[in-house]
């Protein structure tokens, strides 16, 4: 026999503040909230990259297919008339750079020689180095004037190390001298 619903079953006297603290609330269904509102953010975002990644694959494709379409245009002898041309200016570069241009040294010389001094004789020299040696012999009028062309060439810079030896007094009171030095390579690069 079954006990009636209106008849308790424990004779324990409970009060009625015990009734009202039994319902109280319950953070699960917060809880719930945020845990299906982050998953379906997750489950778009998935879905968003599985597109984005289709959109890419087809955009790859038809790039793909537009070179093999670019490729098989191209003509070959056009192709190697162009490698041709590439290697001849190669080639011409290179021979200009280690060209040798002497017009740059004589307007230095011009610009630095007094005209009260003068060069008999001139020899340029280069070596494996890519160093280029000046020697050469001349005559000055007087001492000053082989003065002012040393302090010229020391203050340009492009004649290096000028050593003037073997210097002698001649009859006239001219000075005969002996010029070594070594030149700024730039000066004579055919391309600077």
């Amino acid at each position: 026999m079954d006990i009636p619903p209106t008849i308790p079953t424990s004779f324990v006297p409970r009060s009625a503040s015990a009734a009202a603290q039994q319902s109280r609330f319950e953070f699960t269904g917060g809880y719930a909230l945020f845990a299906y509102t982050v998953l379906c953010v997750v489950f778009v975002l998935a879905l968003g990259l599985f597109g984005y990644d289709r959109v890419l694959s087809g955009m790859q494709v038809t790039k793909e297919e537009a070179l093999k379409e670019a490729n098989a245009k191209i003509d070959p002898a056009t192709v190697e008339g162009f490698v041709q041309l590439r290697n001849r200016l190669n080639s011409s570069t290179a021979l200009l750079s280690s060209h040798i241009a002497l017009s740059g040294f004589f307007a230095v010389i011009e610009a630095l020689l007094p005209t009260s001094v003068r060069l008999s004789s001139l020899h340029l020299s280069l070596d494996a180095a890519k160093k280029v040696k000046i020697d050469g012999t001349g005559v000055a009028r007087s001492f000053n004037a082989l003065a002012a062309l040393s302090a010229a060439a020391a203050n340009d810079g492009r004649i290096k190390d000028a050593i003037f030896s073997n210097l002698v007094v001649n009859k006239d009171s001219s000075v005969s001298f002996v010029l070594s030095a070594a030149l700024d390579p730039k000066v004579v690069a055919f391309i600077p």
